[in-house]
């Protein structure tokens, strides 16, 4: 009864449109209420929620994106990427898919890199004769590695969400290869349907041109070494080096780019304020809603339901994707991995399945759900960016969605994708 209380409370907000973040605060409170819990006890696991150094990485990383965005970095990391294979049939898609491969490894957002990312490449596309649904659909679907790329906020999210337990370095370094693999994957795709349907070649970039190119963009590229790179040597920390990720931003951006204008900036950081304190008020109200859930004990109670069906782990595993990949094409993915990462956690674990592996699995699973109807927030910037009606979009990604769920496949029941290059590194 305690849980139909609580989630039943929350699913009735959402229903009468209540936001997210709104809706799970009340929903904690209506909880507390029955199982006679102070509220003060409520506020306080609302302040404790956000009282945490490594959330700082979470505001610090999108700033940085943000700077980057619309700073002229997208723009020269798909020049960039145009001369490695612009000049192969379907040239053009494999640029989208490596550009969102540059772009995400240094803004963490699917969102900000289908909004960057098309805004160059989907008129371009369409100007060199692809059609303007392949293009978008490209771009969505390959934005889909900036979740898993590190630095993902996601990452950062999924550790608080899983108690700060499941070190953010591990995550970052978790998703390196299952980010490339999808890249691959849909990469491969392409190449396959532009020899299927002709699409046209590129040029050759001329030589001294090419050096020129590489030379603007290696600016850009060098934020991901220093990410990266900083952390794995132990120069500074996850949360740390989103710092130093805003520093390296501003200056190349205001100093070495300078397509940016002072005035303008003011209004970027507002903007990027605003996000934050949406994402932060959710990830406050998740906490107490977490809280109250961990009180009824509602995440042994499934633990115990799944192991009932089936002592199967990868029984299991395949259950929690079906779940993961319904839910996703209904709710954003930041409040689904705070919801549901203190209730699947136990599960897994308890089948001894790892965490950061299971970060993984949660990260294709959501990623997925951006892109896929009804509530799909990266299809919804794409078809608008493209103009589209989203149904034609997502007819267009029909074989990209066959190309996830391989991914998703290989990720799940293939443990060392994920884990073997944190267990590598950080053993050392």
């Amino acid at each position: 009864m305690d849980a139909l209380i609580l989630l039943g409370s929350f699913f009735v907000l959402m229903i009468i449109g209540t936001p997210v973040a709104y809706a799970l605060g009340i929903a904690a409170l209506i909880g507390a209420w029955w199982i006679d819990i102070p509220l003060d006890a409520v506020m306080i696991a609302i302040s404790s929620g956000v009282n945490k150094f490594s959330l700082l990485a979470i505001p610090f990383f999108v700033l940085a994106g943000a700077i980057m965005a619309e700073g002229g970095m997208a723009r020269r990391l798909v020049a960039f990427a145009n001369v490695l294979v612009g000049f192969i049939r379907g040239g053009l898609s494999l640029v989208n898919i490596l550009a969102s491969t540059f772009f995400g490894a240094i803004s963490g957002s699917s969102m900000a890199d289908t909004a960057s990312v098309g805004a160059v490449l989907i008129p371009e596309m369409e100007k060199k004769g692809y059609p303007r649904e392949f293009a978008t659909a490209v771009t969505v679907s390959g934005s889909v590695q900036a979740i898993l790329i590190p630095p993902s906020h996601n990452a950062v999210i999924y550790s608080l969400a899983a108690g700060g337990s499941v070190s953010i370095a591990a995550l970052f370094l978790a998703g390196v290869l299952p980010g490339l693999m999808l890249g691959m994957t849909l990469a491969t795709m392409c190449l396959v349907i532009a020899r299927r349907k002709n699409y046209p070649k590129g040029d050759v970039i001329p030589l001294r041109q090419a050096l020129k190119i590489c030379a603007d963009a290696l600016w850009g590229l060098m934020t991901m070494v220093i990410i990266l790179g900083g952390i794995l040597t132990g120069v500074f920390t996850a949360t740390e080096s989103a710092s130093i990720a805003v520093l390296w931003a501003f200056g190349v951006t205001m100093f070495v780019y300078r397509d940016y204008k002072w005035h303008e900036l003011p209004k970027l950081v507002h903007r990027t304020v605003k996000t934050l304190a949406i994402v932060m008020i959710l990830i406050a109200f998740a906490a107490s809603f977490g809280y109250i859930m961990t009180l009824m004990q509602i995440p042994l109670k499934i633990t115990t339901m799944f192991t009932t069906l089936s002592d199967n782990r990868y029984v299991i595993l395949m259950m929690i994707n079906v779940l993961l990949l319904a839910l996703g094409t209904l709710m954003d993915m930041a409040p689904l991995i705070l919801i549901l990462t203190p209730i699947l956690l136990p599960v897994v674990t308890s089948l001894g399945v790892d965490p950061v592996h299971f970060g993984m699995i949660m990260m294709v699973n959501l990623g997925m759900g951006l892109i896929t109807p009804p509530v799909g927030g990266v299809l919804f910037v794409g078809s608008a960016i493209a103009k589209l009606p989203m149904e034609t979009v997502v007819k267009a990604l029909l074989p990209f969605y066959v190309a996830l769920f391989a991914v998703l496949m290989a990720v799940t029941y293939l443990p060392a994708i994920s884990l073997w290059l944190p267990q590598t590194v950080l053993a050392r």
